[in-house]
């Protein structure tokens, strides 16, 4: 194929391929040709042009196929347009002569078409330089149209549409002709034709203006003539070209050239009129339909009526939304006047009347719901309430008493009930749409909303109240408040108006419908409601037989609100159970004695009472069965029983009840015979096994008597037939934005579709996916339905020989009709079969013996070849199940084998079509096709169907069948890949575009095989790219064709492709064709398009989003999107479809699209995606708002200046967006919130404005977050101070996040304030609307959390500022503490629960902070006083806002503690395990009641931890000692009394001592947090964990609760196994070391208990009997510690699991193992670094809980692991520091010699063994290592000294010991390294300075002779750096230290060998002044040392000096030369001692 790529055909190339390759060759040569010619340079072009136009033209006579004539065409104008233009005439006129010429043979038709299809291209390119040479033209095709067959026809209509749109007002004298041809073929056979005919009128009428003038009637008549007889794609043409013109004919100005046509303008009221005669009399003329009329049997077909429906909509967008606001009142009063009375004809039959109804509905809906924004719809809503009150006035009239002619105006009430269903219907949907934004519109009482609804729900019409009903659910869904209120009123109202039928129907439908909305409110209704409601419907059903004239409306609404109450679910429903099964008893007759009484007694009107209460029993239980399935237990499964046989006794006996009783039971026992196959079906069918046999009767005996000739196929096969091959049946059952009017064309004339007064019951269910309303189909139908469903079920479990009874005579009754009865029968119990193969299947049952699949087989076969293709989808699917439920290969073989057979013969469609089916769908549950020899046969037979080209039904069918099976047969399939890729090429090349059946079955072939390859098509082999090339050639081909829905399948084909083989598809291409089709009137192929693009943006986002800009930049003529992807780009754009779309499942791909594309560019492209959500957010906002931002502060004229800004730029011309939706507006703000967090993810300077500006200086495309602050703030204020509460939560949500990620930038001009503190009156104004009283508390409740987080943020550090947020919370504390009572009756108690909560969590985090706030004060104070004094000041600022912050709170402490306390308590109680829910308190707790516990649960478990913390933080600063006098009997100023810790009220002492109560708290706080951290849920948050430790580590800071714990073991144990588990369940370094905390704590306050019981038993026994002390601590005598007893040994266990995980290497299993024996050293991370120092920190703690014998036991471990630390983690660190864990475990050593356990009798000489052996250890660990050089030697050596000095003389003095550790020294004394000599000098200083002697002079023997050599060498050798100077001055200090520590006889010899070495230091002057820094300092210390050594032995001084002359001299200069400066000197040297001080402290361990 590459070889195609050149401007000019490959001749040679093309001539060697075969006859399809060649087809295949020129279509790739002409695409790329088609990308070429635009971009090559015109002086190539002309080059080249004579042999192009040759090449271009030859192909004319080559009989091109569609595609290639389209490309050719193209082609050849783009050529001339770029190149010259003078041999175009020749062309034109070669064109002309193929079109003229007289063969008429089908070989030559494409050779014409070609011609027609050029001419249009290039009139269309070329335009008017073609001069007049167009009149010829036209005249000769509309000449060659007259005998065209449809294709010509075709053609030709979409090449005069390019004709005119190339010439434009050029073409005016051909107008007339084109116009008549057009005519003719909008109405012609072929609608294709139609279509194409109806696109060039729609071009023609843009310059023809007689179309909308003079015309104008003929036009529109010609429009209903074409929709006659239509189908989909002709109404969309049609309707387009008729709405366009007729808005043309309303907008048009007066021209000059009209005038003189008598032209009059035509006003809005005429077309209104014109369109309404469509709607009404449909397209037959004004005398013939006067005919009609007269004989009354005209009646309008239904699709012209939908046809004119869709021009409605059309008429109304080309005007558009603003158009519509204007003129709404008179759109609307003329759509409702089409169901009115004024022409009755429209609304004879019930079934016309609904379906006229939903038309309404549909045109309402898409230009009210579509076209307005939401203050717009606000209008519309009030202008359909005047037009529901005005008929309410009619209604009243009409009704009341005193009107005499009431007989006449009743018609009126009827006729007026159309028009107030649809106004009810679409005052619902747009307040339904319209959610919270609408609270202005229902709070304005001059509309009055609920007024008018209300006032029509006792309307004398069923279905108005019903629909008035729903009206009132759409306004509780939308407005949860005002459930509640609702229901009250229409209860009130049922129980006043007991005594009016129409009011017990009305508001009994009203409060099942409101308890319908419950489930979608998550506020909920107050429980008490359903009482309230139960009680209403008892009276009701036990008032029924009171009063004959209303016992049946009185009966049937009891059992309507039981069956409503059900949906409330079990928590409500349990407490009525009783009840409502009492009443299902009593309905129905005890015995079969008492049924067979009732028949005799009685007459039809109380058979019709009994009737309809049986049905409505039966649903109440249905729908207890479905929405309380928690209920079911056996004991109710057992009461429900009872009943159900004498149920199904009576439904055996409804036909002869009819007959005794005539006609009028026909209904209510139809409805009855539903419910009831309803309540079987969900049952489980063992409770019903012996009534199968009467069942199975009746539902045969519904199945084959057909009630009427009613074609139910359209509803009850659907569901069964595969959704795969539902897409044959074409566009009729395809998803399209027309769906809901077109659906009565497919219901077939007797039936318009479901309507709610057909079945009142589903008022209450969920509705439909797609649907707004529900639309149950009419009782007749209905009942086939649930037949069919129960007999699937039923069949499935009855036995096998009763089976093939069963399938017999279903099989007979088939035979013995005829005509459509015989097919409504054959469809009934084909659905009613396949339904039980389903089950079967399900259950996996077996079918049965031979018999029985033979009846099976006859019964499905006959289905497959059935006349009706719903039946044949049907039956394959069918055929496929067979096969599963049979599961015998043997049995598929066979059934493949009959399908062969009858293929190879038949040669009707009907089998050709259902067998090919067959064949695809056999295999479809059995896994996937198998045996190569099947698949061969299949495809061969397939392949011959597929060419058919007689029949383009066949082909389609057997393509699909063929897509289905290359899916099936996966990778055997591969063989056939390439002639079945070239089979649908040369199909896609010439099957004509009018069959786009065909092309759609291609499509899902190519699709199929593309899946089928798969990732192979990444390959480079020359098949591998062969068949990648075809692949994406068929796209192309696809792409190019006029059918929607095969550019659906092009782009999901393309979408596959770029998944497997991405380098390959040409993105720009792909980009481009997906915006053209952004906004296509096919839902499929929009969503087609959204789902592509979300693939594509989530590999690359970027180059997509360019594309499309680049796209629209170049913009090609033909691309004018609705949308302005150029300013917005295609983000934008998205936002915009979003905004207008409908469609749920679209509408969640653009989101995801969205995202996918926020997570990718946010961050580089941050100002423009704000901007985009800004534009949203702002384009709606209310602007007043803005401005009343309380203006406290100077910045006033600011503030203003900012809302006329804002208000300035809402003028229409700048909104990208007008007026968005609130679902659009709350997207933006989440995504403000995700780039908020893309941002974060991307670097600190998004949230540091210094480092921001720097960065934004140095390249001004650089962006960041920071510099957008104030656009944050602004949205987050717009969204949370909106109508709509959704957006108020999204704006509260992304103002917490601001403040939690903004909270700590500071702001640069004003050090010590931050950047957020500007915004303080924003933050606070958009916080006070949050608390007014009528808020919803789930917006409260998430404001408390932002005030929370603003106060403890610090931003804010004034008091007074703080005051106002601070008062918000204050506010609703008053609230809280009103208690659960006074909270209003609005929604689900556990709303207040919830709003209560938030509340305390807030406070309680506000006080953790404040506490946190002032500890940090108080050791930044105590800091300070340890250092200077200059610290104060800011000292003082940090701990006045500490303490104001504190101050604040302090206020309301005690309320806060008892409420923490009581919260606190009811969490307890919530999480304790069900077993025993009996003991809970029975009113509930003090928070949540007890029906609503479990809503209450999730609130608790979000707040309790805060709140835990709090009280803990609260109870240790009162250090447990503050108890209220009153605790004990305390009310907590509330109705409800906390039961104050757990104690039931009853057995409460009248006063609970002081330590009683404190036991209490201490055991509530403690078990919730041991309960928690047991098993916190793998979905626990972080905070929580967290913050229950923070609240254990406060707990454990005071003694008393320590010695609570202290003194408990098996407590501290148990904690510490709790602690264990968390550590190792939790990776969380900050959970880890707070966990370790909480150890220490526990561990301290065990030591406390120990020492105590020392200290009291010494004090007991008296000093005198001290050996006989009995031992405390662990391990008593024998030293043994009992794993989970001891706390010792849980310690040990968590401390060595820390510090295993940090160090395996440390793990004795593993040392051995050679992963770890590597010896590496492991730099810890700073997190395992403090971990594994906190772990060694509580190991030298255990032994002091330990009684001597039981420490023996530990030490060993202790040792080991803290020597074991050291060894591996003692590593030289670049600065000379040491390891934070080597510094631990030094301190940790230090910390274990100096225990007291080493010095106690009993284990003294065990301790002595061994520290010794640790010491060699620690020594052996110096010698092993060959990695010395890694090694820190200084460590070691430190090591070392704290065994010198920490331990008792006895370990380290042995001979052994002492002298390797002497040998240790002196090696490192000769290092060359001067920071360790340095450091090896400091710690001989300590030991020298060692008190015992015997330990120090050993060291002082060996290593003093060597440190003064080393010194004298120093002589010769003078100090290079300040480091080798220090080393000189250490050494000179230990021998400083050295000689005082001397005995009085050795100093004077000590002195003589310091002092020549230090005067060997000094220099004479001249060496002074050039002299290096360090030599330097070194005179000047030496100096130093001898003015303080010399003075105190003057007499080694004097004699040193006279023995040499020459130290004398030096001695002397140098005092000279220093004398006068020397103050100078001292004080310098004061300052800077060198760098010994600043080591000394870091190494203080010692």
């Amino acid at each position: 194929m590459e070889l195609a790529h050149s401007l000019l055909l490959n001749e040679e190339e093309y001539n060697q391929l075969g006859e399809y390759q060649k087809s295949e060759f020129i279509f790739e040569w002409l695409r790329f040709l088609e990308k070429l010619l635009p971009v090559t340079s015109r002086a190539d072009i002309r080059e080249n042009q004579k042999k192009l136009v040759e090449q271009l033209t030859s192909l004319l006579n080559n009989a091109p196929g569609p595609p290639t004539r389209r490309l050719v065409a193209k082609n050849l104008a783009v050529l001339y347009s770029t190149g010259d233009t003078f041999s175009v005439y020749q062309t034109i006129e070669k064109c002309n002569e193929l079109i003229r010429s007289k063969d008429d043979s089908p070989s030559y038709l494409p050779t014409k078409l070609a011609a027609v299809v050029c001419l249009g291209y290039l009139y269309k390119k070329l335009g008017r330089i073609l001069g007049n040479s167009f009149t010829d033209t036209v005249g000769n095709v509309l000449k060659a149209m007259k005998n065209a067959e449809s294709q010509g026809r075709y053609e030709i209509m979409l090449s005069l549409q390019n004709i005119l749109k190339g010439l434009g007002a050029a073409a005016i004298p051909c107008h007339r002709d084109i116009y008549k041809a057009a005519r003719s073929c909008l109405t012609d056979r072929s609608m294709a034709v139609r279509c194409a005919a109806a696109k060039c009128l729609l071009e023609l009428q843009n310059e023809a203006v007689f179309m909308w003038s003079t015309d104008l009637d003929s036009v529109v008549t010609l429009c209903f003539k074409s929709f006659e007889g239509s189908n989909y794609d002709v109404r969309l043409a049609v309707s387009k070209l008729l709405g366009t013109i007729l808005a043309r004919a309303l907008t048009s100005k007066q021209t000059p050239a009209s005038t003189k046509h008598n032209f009059r303008r035509i006003s809005l009221e005429e077309v209104m009129e014109l369109l309404g005669t469509g709607f009404l009399r449909g397209s037959s003329g004004f005398l013939r339909a006067s005919g009609d009329m007269l004989k009354g049997t005209s009646s309008v077909s239904r699709d012209v009526r939908v046809g004119v429906t869709q021009a409605y909509v059309v008429f109304a967008s080309t005007l558009g939304g603003q158009w519509l606001e204007r003129n709404f009142s008179a759109f609307l009063s003329h759509i409702l006047d089409l169901v009115s009375q004024s022409h009755p004809k429209a609304i004879q039959s019930q079934m016309d009347a609904i379906g006229c109804r939903r038309c309404v509905s549909f045109i309402l809906r898409a230009t009210v719901g579509g076209l307005l924004g939401e203050k717009a719809q606000i209008a519309a809503a009030k202008e359909i309430c005047q037009a529901i009150w005005k008929l309410k006035k009619v209604v009243d009239a009409a009704m009341s008493d005193s009107n005499l002619e009431a007989r006449i105006t009743n018609a009126d009430v009827t006729a007026s009930q159309h028009v107030l269903v649809c106004a009810l219907q679409e005052l619902g949907s747009l307040i339904h749409g319209l959610g919270t934004t609408a609270a202005p519109l229902l709070q304005d009482s001059s509309t009055g909303v609920l007024e008018a609804v209300i006032s029509v729900i006792i309307h004398p019409s069923i279905s108005v109240r019903l629909t008035a009903a729903w009206c009132l659910r759409c306004i509780a869904v939308a407005l949860p408040s005002y459930v509640s209120l609702l229901l009250d009123r229409c209860i009130e109202r049922l129980s006043a108006l007991k005594s009016s039928p129409e009011a017990v129907t009305g508001y009994s439908f009203a409060v099942a419908a409101l308890l319908g909305a419950v489930k979608h409110c998550p506020l909920g209704i107050p429980h008490g409601k359903g009482k309230v409601i139960m009680t209403v419907a008892e009276e009701l059903l036990c008032s029924a037989s009171q009063n004959s004239r209303i016992s049946v409306q009185r009966t049937q609404a009891g059992w309507l609100l039981i069956a409503a109450l059900m949906t409330l679910g079990p928590a409500v429903v349990q407490h009525h159970l009783p009840r409502m099964l009492l009443l299902w008893k009593c309905v129905f007759p005890s015995s079969p004695k008492d049924l067979e009484t009732e028949k005799t007694r009685g007459d039809s009107f109380t058979w019709q009472v009994t009737l309809e209460g049986r049905a409505g029993a039966l649903c109440a239980i249905k729908s207890f069965v479905s929405h309380c399935a928690g209920l079911l237990t056996d004991e109710v499964v057992q009461r429900l029983l009872p009943p159900l046989p004498s149920a199904v006794d009576l439904l055996t006996q409804l036909s002869s009840i009819c007959k005794s009783y005539g006609n009028s039971l026909k209904t209510s026992s139809t409805v009855y015979r539903h419910k009831l196959y309803e309540l079987l079906a969900v049952l489980p069918p063992k409770t019903y096994e012996g009534s199968f046999c009467a069942v199975l009767k009746e539902l045969v005996a519904d199945l084959t008597i057909p009630d009427g000739q009613i074609d139910a196929s359209t509803f009850l096969l659907p569901p069964l037939c595969h959704e795969d091959d539902l897409l044959l049946l074409g566009p009729l059952l395809q998803e399209t934005d027309h769906r809901f009017i077109e659906e009565q064309l497919v219901l077939g004339n007797s039936v318009a579709g479901g309507s709610l007064e057909y079945d009142p019951y589903s008022i209450y269910e969920k509705v439909a996916k797609r649907d707004s309303i529900p639309k149950p189909l009419p009782p007749v139908l209905s009942v086939v339905s649930a037949a069919t469903r129960l007999f699937g079920v039923i069949f499935s479990h009855i036995a096998e020989t009763h089976r093939l009874q069963v399938l017999e005579q279903l099989l007979n009754s088939i035979k013995q009709t005829k005509g459509s009865r015989q097919q409504t029968v054959q469809l009934n119990v084909v659905s009613a079969f396949s339904t039980s193969l389903k089950h079967l299947a399900n259950c996996k049952g077996s079918l049965g013996p031979e018999e029985v699949k033979r009846s099976a087989l006859t019964l499905v076969m006959g289905a497959l070849e059935s006349n009706n293709p719903l039946l044949r989808c049907a039956a394959a699917e069918c055929w496929a199940r067979l096969a599963q439920v049979v599961s015998d290969s043997a049995f598929a073989a066979g059934l493949a084998q009959v399908s062969f057979d009858k293929l190879k013969s038949a040669r009707d469609v009907v089998s050709r079509t259902g067998h090919s089916l067959a064949l695809g769908c056999l295999y479809r549950y059995l896994g996937g096709i198998g045996s190569t020899q099947h698949l061969n046969a299949c495809v061969g037979i397939l392949y011959t169907l597929s060419q058919d080209s007689t029949s383009p039904d066949v082909q389609a069918w057997a393509l699909h069948s063929l897509s289905l099976i290359v899916d099936l047969a996966g990778p055997l399939y591969h063989v056939h890949v390439e002639p079945t890729l070239s089979l649908i090429l040369m199909l896609l090349l010439t099957v004509p575009p009018t069959y786009t059946e065909v092309h759609q079955s291609l499509g899902r072939c190519l699709n199929a095989l593309i899946t089928t390859l798969g990732p192979e098509l990444q390959g480079s082999s020359a098949t591998v790219s062969a068949l990648r090339t075809s692949c994406l050639l068929g796209c192309a081909v696809m792409q190019d064709n006029p059918d929607c829905l095969v550019q659906a399948q092009a782009i999901s084909c393309l979408q596959q492709l770029h998944m497997f083989a991405p380098r390959h598809v040409n993105l720009s291409s792909l980009v481009s064709c997906l915006c053209v089709n952004l906004c296509s009137s096919y839902l499929l192929l929009r969503r087609a398009v959204v789902a592509c693009l979300r693939q594509l943006v989530q590999r690359e986002a970027a180059e997509v989003s360019e594309y499309a800009v680049a796209l629209v930049k170049e913009s090609r003529e033909d691309f004018t999107p609705d949308i302005n992807i150029r300013e917005i780009g295609l983000e934008g754009a998205l936002l915009g479809l979003l905004d207008k779309e409908l469609d749920q499942r679209l509408c969640q791909d653009i989101k995801e699209t969205l995202s996918h594309m926020l997570t990718s560019m946010a961050v580089e492209k941050l100002s423009f995606w704000l901007k985009l959500c800004k534009d949203v957010l702002a384009a709606s906002a209310d602007f007043n708002t803005v401005a009343s931002i309380d203006t406290t502060q100077e910045e006033e004229t600011a503030k203003v200046d900012d809302a006329s800004i804002l208000t300035s730029e809402s003028d229409e011309r700048f909104h990208p967006f007008s007026n968005p939706r609130w679902s659009t507006r709350v997207f933006a703000a989440e995504c403000v919130c995700k780039i908020i967090n893309q941002c974060e993810n991307a670097g600190s300077a998004h949230f540091d404005i210094t480092l921001a500006q720097e960065r934004k200086q140095r390249d001004s495309r650089d962006d960041f977050l920071v510099l957008h602050l104030a656009d944050l703030i602004r949205m987050a204020f717009m969204a949370a101070t909106d109508h709509s509460d959704q957006l108020r939560l999204s704006g509260l949500q992304t103002l917490l996040i601001v403040v939690r990620k903004f909270a700590a930038v500071p702001e640069p001009e004003f050090p010590g304030h931050v950047i957020l503190e500007q915004y303080q009156a924003n933050v606070g104004a958009a916080l006070r609307p949050a608390f007014a009283p009528e808020t919803p508390p789930d917006v409260t409740a998430k404001a408390c959390q932002v005030c929370s987080a603003w106060i403890a943020s610090g931003v804010v550090s004034d008091p007074n500022d703080l005051r106002r947020v601070h008062q918000l919370l204050v506010s609703s504390l008053v609230k809280v503490q009103a208690g659960k009572e006074a909270q209003g009756q609005q929604y689900n108690e556990s709303t207040s629960t919830m709003e209560i909560l938030a509340v305390l969590k807030a406070w309680a985090e506000v006080y953790i902070v404040a506490v946190e706030k002032q500890k940090n004060a108080s050791d930044a104070q105590n800091h300070s006083l340890k250092n200077t004094k200059s610290v104060e000041e800011s000292y003082r600022d940090t701990s006045s806002s500490a303490s104001g912050l504190l101050d604040l709170v302090q206020a309301d402490l005690g309320t806060l503690s008892k409420l923490w306390l009581a919260a606190l308590q009811d969490f307890a109680l919530l999480i304790l395990p069900s077993e025993y829910a009996s003991q809970l308190p029975a009113e509930g707790g003090t928070f949540y009641t007890a029906e609503t516990i479990e809503n209450a649960r999730p609130h608790y478990y979000n707040s309790w931890a805060l709140i835990l913390y709090a009280t803990a933080l609260w109870l240790t600063t009162t250090g447990f000692i503050v108890v209220d006098p009153d605790e004990g009997v305390t009310n907590l100023s509330r109705p409800v009394t906390p039961t104050t810790m757990c104690q039931d009220s009853s057995t409460r002492p009248s006063v609970k001592s002081p330590e009683d109560v404190n036991t209490d708290r201490f055991h509530l706080i403690l078990g919730i947090s041991v309960e928690f951290l047991c098993s916190p849920r793998s979905d626990a948050a972080m905070e929580n964990i967290i913050a229950c430790l923070h609240a254990l580590q406060a707990l454990f800071d005071v003694p008393w609760p320590r010695s609570k714990i202290g003194g408990d073991q098996e407590l501290g144990v148990e904690l510490l196994n709790v602690l264990h588990r968390l550590i190792l369940t939790r990776e969380s370094p900050d959970i880890q070391l707070a966990a370790l905390e909480v150890v220490r704590l526990i561990l301290f306050a065990a030591q406390e208990h120990v020492k105590e019981k020392r200290r009291s038993a010494e004090v007991d026994d008296g000093a005198a009997e001290k050996e006989t002390l009995p031992e405390f601590g662990e391990g008593k005598d024998t030293g043994g510690l009992v794993p989970g007893k001891s706390l010792v040994f849980a310690t040990l266990e968590l401390c060595v699991c820390i510090l295993v995980r940090q160090l395996p290497q440390l793990n004795p299993k593993l040392t051995c193992s050679p992963a770890v024996q590597s010896g590496k050293h492991l730099l810890l991370s700073e997190d395992g670094s403090r971990l594994v120092s906190a772990a060694l920190v509580i190991l030298s703690d255990v032994p002091a809980i330990c009684s001597p014998e039981g420490s023996v036991s530990v030490l060993p471990t202790i040792l080991y692991l803290i020597i074991g630390v050291l060894k591996e983690t003692a590593v030289k660190l670049q600065d000379g520091q040491l390891p934070l864990t080597v510094a631990a475990s030094l301190q940790a050593l230090k910390g274990l010699l100096s225990s007291p356990m080493a010095r106690a009798e009993k284990s003294r000489t065990a301790w002595t063994d061994l520290l010794r052996s640790a010491l060699v250890t620690v020594l052996d660990c110096w010698d092993q290592d060959g990695l010395q050089q890694q090694r820190d030697e200084v460590s070691l050596l430190t090591a070392i000294t704290v065994f010198i000095l920490s331990s008792s003389p006895e370990v380290t003095t042995i001979e052994c010991l002492q002298k390797r550790c002497i040998e240790k020294f002196k090696i490192t004394l000769d290092s060359k390294d001067p920071f360790v000599q340095c450091k090896c000098y400091q710690l001989l200083h300590s030991i020298f300075q060692h008190p015992n002697k015997t330990v120090s002079y050993p060291y002082i023997h060996s290593l003093a002779p060597s440190i003064v050599r080393k010194l004298q060498e120093t002589e010769k050798a003078k100090p290079e750096n300040a480091a080798e100077l220090q080393v000189i001055q250490e050494g000179i200090k230990v021998l400083t230290a050295l000689i005082a520590t001397a005995e009085e006889e050795h100093r004077a010899h000590l002195v003589a060998c310091l002092l020549p070495i230090l005067i060997s230091f000094l220099l004479d002057e001249n060496a002074l002044g050039s002299a290096t820094n360090a030599t330097k300092n070194l005179h000047e210390f030496a100096l130093q040392n001898l003015m303080h050594i010399g003075p105190q032995y003057s007499s080694v001084l004097k004699k040193l000096m006279s023995s040499s002359p020459t130290m004398k001299a030096r001695l002397e200069s140098a005092v000279k030369g220093n004398q006068e400066s020397i103050k100078v000197k001292t004080a310098k040297h004061a300052k800077n001692p060198g760098k010994s001080s600043s080591i000394q402290l870091k190494t203080n361990f010692l």
